[in-house]
C-alpha cells in the first residue's frame, strides 16, 4: 500500500525575514564573504519585467529556475528508492518534483572561499556579539525564562548555552532563511558544485532531501512550504532535517513539534542535540580557558587534533601551554587557536563540552561565538 504524500493538513506559515547570509550552521560554509555572499543573492534575484501594483509579497526570496529533474536518472533512481523504501506514492513524487526548481544561489554559498584569506577570530566575533543580537537575546531570555529553566534542569545544558545557540543562529527567529528547502536541498544533492568532495556532498544532500520528505509527511506539511537557509536548515535552532528527525523534542507538550513558531520546542530541542553529542551536566561551567603558548612550539602537535578533548594539563603544560586562570586538574582538554589575520593568534584549552558545541557547527568560531554571546546576554540580565 502507497502512503501519500498529501498532507492531513498544511502548513500555511509565511516567514517575513529576511535571510542571514553571515549566520552559519552545520553543512553550511561560513568563510564565504559577506561581498560574495551579496553577489550570490543579487545573481539568484531576477526582477520582474513589470511591477505589479497589487501582487502579494513572495513567500521565498529565490524562486530559482525550472530544470527537468523528473527526468534525470539519478533523480529517478532517487524516487525510486524514496517509493519503495517509504511507501511514497510515485505518482505524486513525480508531481512534487516537477514543482521543485534549481537555485543557483545554493551552489555559489556552498563554493569555498579563495585560498589564501586569513581567517579572523575578531572580526568574526564581532559579527555575533553586538548590541542587536545580545539585546534580542536578553529579550527572548526573559519571554522563555521558564522553558530555558526547565531545559537546563532536564538535560544539564545551561540556558546561557542554549540563547547562545538560537542567536547566532538565526537572532531569535528573526533570520530563519527565505529558501524552500526542497529546492535548496534538491540542487544540493544532484547539482552540488565541483570541489573534491562532491560525491561525499551530494550523498549528504540526498539524506537529507529525504528526511526533509518524511518530515513533512509524518507533521501533514506540505513540503514545498518548508522554508530555510540555502542548506536546508529550519527553524529558530536552524536544524537540518536528518537533525529534527532525530534530535528534535515536543517540549511544549502540544504533541507536534514544531522548530519554526514553537521557541520552547526549539530550546528542548537544542538541549537535546548537545547531549545526544556528548554534553556532560556534571562538567565545570567553564569550558574555555585562556592559555600562553611557549616560544619552542613544542605544543602545536596539540593543535588541529579533532574536535575533542585528548589530552591531560600535565602533558600540555609540558609542551610549553600555561593557562591564564588555573583550570579544573582532573579533566581531558584539547588545545584550539583562534586565528586573527595578521594580529597574534589567540590560544585556549578547551573542554568536552566546548567540543560538543562544535558538534552543531564544525568550527572553534562558532562555539566560541556562542559561548560569548550567552554570556554577554547573561551578564547584561544580571544588571
Amino acid at each position: 500500500m502507497r502512503r501519500s504524500l498529501l498532507p492531513i493538513k498544511t502548513s500555511a506559515l509565511l516567514l517575513s525575514l529576511s535571510l542571514c547570509l553571515p549566520g552559519v550552521h552545520a553543512g553550511e560554509n561560513s568563510n564565504i564573504s559577506a561581498a560574495d555572499r551579496a553577489r550570490a543573492v543579487r545573481a539568484a534575484k531576477s526582477p520582474p519585467a513589470r511591477p505589479a501594483a497589487k501582487k502579494a509579497p513572495a513567500k521565498f526570496d529565490f524562486e530559482g529556475e525550472f530544470v527537468d529533474y523528473a527526468n534525470w536518472k539519478e533523480v529517478r533512481a532517487f524516487l525510486d528508492d524514496m517509493s519503495a523504501r517509504h511507501g511514497f506514492d510515485r505518482a505524486e513524487l513525480d508531481t512534487l518534483i516537477g514543482k521543485v526548481r534549481y537555485v543557483d544561489a545554493t551552489v555559489q554559498l556552498m563554493k569555498p572561499a579563495p585560498p589564501g584569506k586569513p581567517k579572523n577570530w575578531q572580526a568574526y566575533s564581532a559579527r555575533f556579539i553586538e548590541p542587536v543580537r545580545i539585546n534580542a537575546g536578553v529579550k527572548f531570555w526573559d519571554e522563555n525564562a521558564e522553558a530555558l529553566a526547565r531545559a537546563e534542569r532536564e538535560y544539564g545544558v545551561p540556558a546561557e548555552i542554549i540563547v547562545g545557540i538560537i542567536g547566532v543562529e538565526t537572532v531569535y527567529g528573526r533570520n530563519t532563511g527565505r529558501f524552500r528547502v526542497l529546492d535548496a536541498l534538491t540542487t544540493l544533492a544532484f547539482s552540488y558544485p565541483e570541489s573534491p568532495t562532491r560525491a561525499a556532498r551530494m550523498e549528504f544532500f540526498k539524506g537529507e532531501l529525504e528526511n526533509a520528505l518524511l518530515y513533512a509527511r509524518k507533521d501533514g506539511i506540505d513540503p514545498l512550504t518548508l522554508l530555510g537557509s540555502y542548506a536546508g536548515a529550519i527553524g529558530l535552532p536552524q536544524f537540518m532535517p536528518s537533525s529534527i528527525m532525530k534530535y528534535a523534542v515536543d517540549f511544549d507538550g502540544d504533541g507536534h513539534i514544531d522548530l519554526r513558531n514553537s521557541t520552547a520546542d526549539a530550546i528542548g530541542s537544542v538541549a537535546h542535540f548537545l547531549v545526544e553529542h556528548g554534553w556532560r551536566r556534571d562538567d565545570p561551567a567553564i569550558s574555555v580557558y585562556r592559555v600562553t603558548v611557549s616560544a619552542n612550539h613544542a605544543w602545536e602537535k596539540f593543535i588541529g587534533q579533532g574536535l575533542q578533548a585528548n589530552y591531560r594539563l600535565e602533558e600540555l603544560q609540558a609542551a610549553g601551554v600555561s593557562a591564564v586562570a588555573a583550570p579544573p586538574p582532573n579533566m581531558l582538554f584539547g588545545l584550539i587557536d583562534l586565528q586573527n589575520g595578521s594580529e597574534a593568534t589567540e590560544y585556549h584549552l578547551a573542554t568536552n563540552n566546548f567540543f560538543a558545541i562544535t558538534q552543531y557547527n564544525r568550527s572553534y568560531f562558532y562555539a566560541m561565538s556562542v559561548i560569548d554571546l550567552g554570556k554577554a546576554i547573561s551578564q547584561v540580565r544580571a544588571r
